[in-house]
């Protein structure tokens, strides 16, 4: 089920931050209130797609700073190989360089409580429970306002990475209706014409595009 128009899903788990300390109790509440939060899901440390997405995200960081936002990743993996990961050099098929927190989400209940984690738990003949699928993340990118609110989500299969440049421009959408009141329409990116929320202002727009 979405999340979106719900409030995010809290949690304390350990981190890595600043690309080098770990902190045991990271969480997402300190920044309620202040900023936007992009919280995204990877499915593993030390894979293929998963770092060419976490750097980038770094490569646009200032965009987002710029925006009032922090963005947070998050994968089931302990904070030790998120460490170790952090301190790889990238022709190694390492992240060294990136700043923004990690969060291991070690017992998976954070990828579960957002309905991102790849399988679930079903029961044998004898009662027993046992986890069926991947238990690790799908490619999960959370929108969430400064109120706690998941305003986005969108979810891709393991193979399929991401686009920063999109959460930038749904990101730029949601302040944008948050400010002038407007709606944005499709394709819509910073600068164009948005909409009023009216019959009148849907017609208005249409007649000129």
């Amino acid at each position: 089920m979405s999340l979106v128009g719900k409030n995010a899903p809290a949690f304390e788990a350990p981190a890595v931050i600043n690309g080098k300390d770990i902190l045991e109790n990271f969480s997402m509440e300190q920044y309620i209130g202040e900023k936007y939060i992009i919280f995204f899901f990877y499915p593993a440390d030390f894979t293929f797609v998963c770092p060419t997405e976490i750097l980038a995200f770094q490569k646009k960081l200032a965009e987002f700073e710029k925006r009032e936002a922090v963005v947070i990743g998050c994968s089931v993996d302990s904070h030790f190989s998120h460490w170790k990961w952090l301190q790889t050099e990238k022709n190694d098929g390492g992240i060294k360089g990136v700043t923004y927190p990690l969060v291991a989400d070690q017992t998976q209940t954070i990828s579960e409580n957002y309905g991102v984690l790849a399988g679930n738990y079903g029961y044998t003949d004898d009662g027993e429970a046992v986890f069926q699928g991947s238990p690790v993340a799908y490619r999960a990118t959370f929108i969430i306002d400064k109120k706690g609110l998941v305003r986005h989500e969108v979810v891709n299969d393991m193979g399929i990475g991401r686009s920063i440049e999109e959460t930038i421009r749904t990101l730029d959408s949601l302040i944008y209706f948050e400010k002038h009141g407007e709606v944005c329409p499709a394709n819509w990116k910073q600068g164009d014409e948005a909409m009023k929320p009216t019959f009148n202002g849907v017609a208005e727009y249409l007649s000129k595009h």
